[in-house]
């Protein structure tokens, strides 16, 4: 078990799972930057319940499900914020597009977990280890959030591990040390062993995992039945034959497609600004015409230097896949924000209102070529496909940083 491998330690640990950091209250922080250093609860009413607290209020006790009456007694100079749940959805779909791009392989839990498996990605992107430092990096430099990541051969450890790794950490659990962190845990941090199941085993005198682990089988389900503890005794040594199922969460319905790209440096220059924009259209659209879907509605999103973020949008009169009508969209919302001097962190472009490419019948127009960008697109895909991502770019791009 480490923060850090040594040598090689996570390259048998394919399976991540990554947990945002009090996601509710950091999403709420962030959207006001004023609160940075106070105590945040995030709820219902004074009869409503915790649904996430920052560090600052959890070092008063205050935690997830807590009465919202208890939480107040216990931290009575917390700022209380009511749930925004669209911009808390907004966030996690970018969180997991972001998952995404390393590896089609994620399955969200919630809004604010997912396990992701990484055994494709690793020729392409490095150790384990490392593929979850650069994601912690990314959706740190792209929503403004930290998030801990548990590195690990199984779901169950890996979940385990990013417990550890709280807040804003990994750790790595490879093979040969599963036993060595299992065991001194508590039973109730197996996963599914909640509160009634956890005080029925330490009235067997079974208080740790490692107790579980070196009770025999046949006497753990004769005490707590035959499926339970075969469940228990195979976690208890870190068994778990369960893969990771990629699928979409509830909240984040495949009708959009969109890219952010955080800059290197905060930057005000509208040329470079309006380049991004480009790269995002083209490397959104590519996607769409892969997908075989066009769309009418480009969403721009911008991000300043103090994480105050807007969005524009515009809908075209019918659906399309050609980057240089989405470009086109998206650098007209930018120029009509009408910003001046104001330093951008992010950038982003979506389109929304996905539907298949082949119920959408283009208008044709008196005098048209024959041959238009939606056929230049396809060459330029063609020319990808055969020869690299680089092989054909637009012109503003040719010999240019991408951040």
């Amino acid at each position: 078990m480490s923060g850090q491998p040594c040598g090689d330690a996570s390259s048998q640990c394919p399976i991540l799972h990554v947990d945002m950091d009090a996601f509710y209250a950091s999403v709420a922080v962030r959207e006001r930057p004023d609160l940075q250093h106070v105590p945040v609860i995030v709820g219902g009413g004074s009869r409503g319940v915790v649904l996430s607290a920052n560090y600052l209020a959890r070092e008063y006790g205050v935690g997830s499900a807590m009465p919202m009456a208890r939480a107040r007694r216990l931290c009575p100079r917390a700022v209380v914020l009511q749930p925004d749940f669209e911009t808390f959805s907004r966030v996690s779909s970018s969180v997991m597009e972001t998952f995404r791009l390393v590896t089609p392989a994620v399955e969200p839990l919630s809004l604010d977990e997912a396990f992701l498996d990484v055994s494709g990605a690793v020729r392409r992107a490095g150790t384990p280890y490392s593929i979850a430092e650069n994601l912690r990096a990314r959706v740190f430099d792209e929503q403004g959030i930290t998030c801990s990541v548990g590195v690990a051969s199984t779901l169950a450890v890996a979940k385990l591990a990013s417990r550890r790794a709280k807040p804003d950490g990994t750790v790595v659990v490879p093979p040969h040390a599963v036993t060595t962190f299992l065991h001194p845990l508590d039973v109730g941090e197996l996963w599914g062993v909640g509160e009634k199941t956890a005080q029925m085993l330490n009235r067997l005198g079974l208080t740790s995992v490692g107790d579980i682990a070196h009770t025999p089988l046949a006497t753990l389900q004769r005490a707590v039945g035959p499926g339970l503890g075969a469940r228990l005794h195979h976690l208890a040594w870190g068994e778990d034959p369960r893969a990771v199922t990629p699928r979409r969460g509830p909240d984040e319905p495949d009708r959009s497609m969109g890219a952010d790209e955080t800059f290197g440096r905060d930057t005000d220059d509208r040329e470079v600004i309006l380049r991004e924009v480009l790269r995002l259209s083209a490397k959104v659209t590519g996607r769409m015409r892969a997908a075989e879907v066009a769309g009418r509605t480009v969403t721009l999103r911008v991000r300043f230097a103090d994480f105050t973020t807007i969005t524009r949008s515009k809908t075209l009169p019918e659906a399309t896949d050609v980057t240089r009508e989405v470009y086109r969209t998206a650098a007209d919302l930018f120029t009509a924000l009408g910003l001046q001097r104001a330093r951008l962190r992010l950038v982003g472009v979506r389109v929304e209102g996905l539907v298949p490419r082949s119920t959408v019948h283009r208008q044709l127009v008196l005098g048209a070529r024959e041959h238009d960008w939606p056929e230049a697109d396809r060459a330029v895909d063609r020319a990808a496909l055969r020869f690299g991502s680089t092989a054909v770019r637009p012109a503003a791009l040719i010999g240019r940083s991408h951040r």
